[in-house]
């Protein structure tokens, strides 16, 4: 341990090999060693005793609205990131949207990173927007660092960020696929979304039925068929959908590029729970029934589906009507993901080494970064300590995002995060925040 300014030791340290007592030592910012619990500590190096509480790698969520510039009166990137550390999330990816503007173009990219500069506690990347007319941006964008290109194959929500026709997805995907880059897709046909009933008004029942999983798996069987066209790499955003999870099982064995993400409020919500008029529930794709649920959890169990991801899609608390078809649909969930997760991972049997495996390694690998998401030796020094058997009340007012509306309100939950590390630096402990210490980040060339 001759190389160590800072040593974290548990008696549970989440590692590639397993949960175990050990001692990690942090030198200018990265890990240089795991060693076994009671390895002395150097001279000069500051120790701390985390006890029994769980140290595992920083969360890594690449699926995240932070709507800054812009919409800043929805969320920002002082807000946001500032959520995200209190949760255990050490690195973010923002959504091309629901910023104004949109990360369509290296400009706007310049734009949106200069906002976030200054603002961001924890790391942050950003994804490229792919809309009709822009595939002479992908490339330059690609360039200037963007992770992938987010697209909709069905209306967005906001104007400034309209669909793609099937035609314009192949014309967006081969151009990707030429330089190798990842396509990232919101997966809802809008045929069948305009072929279903539109009831409107509070009943969720009615809004459940106004976007049938017949839509994702039509949609999702498509991006299929042009992945496997154009031997493009493909992911799936925000599955909700167990019907779909042949079809993508099939593909994966078929060697197609695909990989699937689904939601911490779809692993711990259920359709027969909303309570009509509750729009903090509302999310497109929606959170479906119980038994859907179950076969999600399958699903990630057995690798059909490859992480989990927030999908923090806050709003103004007014956007958040009684009426399910003109409230906004999206659900805060950075600061409480990974104790909702945990909560209904260890009731189905699952250990936190599953949790991060969802959570950080192979959110990290999808968009390569390969200094993040493990405890391991010349990784970053992204930690969060977790008390995984203390539980707490969700309070709306406890949270750090911008607009506290929350589906998960007075829900208890399993895992108290004591801490967050960014780098080897404790950025937030017991609700003090340092001041904001994030780094932007670009693609691995």
């Amino acid at each position: 341990m001759s190389e160590a300014e800072l040593v974290l030791r548990s008696t549970r340290v989440i590692t590639p090999e397993g949960t175990r007592a050990a001692s990690v030592a942090v030198a200018r910012g990265r890990i240089t060693a795991v060693l076994p619990h009671g390895a002395r500590v150097p001279t000069g190096a500051r120790l701390e005793d985390l006890g029994d509480d769980v140290l595992l790698p920083g969360l890594v969520d690449t699926h995240v609205h932070v709507n800054d510039p812009g919409r800043t009166e929805w969320e920002g990137f002082w807000t946001a990131t500032r959520a995200a550390a209190a949760g255990g999330i050490t690195t973010l990816v923002d959504m091309p949207l629901n910023s104004l503007p949109p990360t369509t173009t290296v400009g706007h990219l310049g734009t949106k990173q200069e906002v976030a500069r200054a603002r961001a506690h924890i790391d942050v990347g950003f994804w490229g927007g792919a809309l009709p007319g822009n595939v002479k941006d992908l490339r330059p964008l690609h360039d200037a660092g963007v992770f992938g290109f987010k697209a909709f194959l069905s209306p967005s929500g906001v104007e400034e960020f309209p669909h793609l026709t099937q035609d314009e997805l192949a014309r967006s995907l081969a151009e990707i696929a030429g330089f190798g880059g990842l396509l990232i897709v919101h997966a809802e046909d809008p045929r069948h979304l305009d072929a279903a009933p539109q009831h409107g008004g509070p009943r969720y029942a009615d809004f459940l039925a106004s976007r049938p999983r017949d839509a994702e798996n039509t949609a999702i069987a498509a991006l299929i068929e042009q992945a496997e066209r154009l031997d493009a790499r493909v992911h799936v955003l925000h599955l909700s959908s167990a019907d779909a999870l042949p079809l993508i099982a099939a593909a994966k064995a078929e060697g197609v590029r695909l990989t699937v993400e689904t939601c911490p409020h779809y692993l711990t919500l259920t359709a027969e729970e909303v309570p009509d008029g509750a729009s903090e529930f509302k999310c497109c794709p929606p959170i479906r029934e119980a038994a859907n649920q179950d076969l999600l959890w399958q699903a990630l169990a057995d690798g059909t589906v490859d992480c989990v991801v927030t999908d923090h899609s806050p709003s103004t608390a007014d956007l958040k009507t009684g009426d399910f078809a003109t409230a906004w649909g999206g659900i805060s969930g950075l600061q409480l993901s990974l104790p909702a997760v945990w909560t209904e991972a260890r009731r189905r049997g699952h250990g936190l080494e599953d949790v991060v495996r969802w959570m950080s390694t192979r959110t990290a690998a999808l968009v390569g970064l390969d200094r993040k998401g493990a405890i391991e030796a010349g990784r970053d020094a992204d930690f969060a300590v977790l008390a995984p058997e203390e539980t707490f009340t969700v309070d709306p007012a406890a949270l750090h995002h911008r607009n506290r509306v929350t589906a998960y309100a007075g829900r208890t939950l399993h895992g108290v995060v004591r801490s967050t590390w960014l780098r080897g630096e404790c950025i937030v402990a017991d609700g003090d925040f340092t001041e904001p210490r994030g780094r932007l980040l670009t693609r691995p060339r």
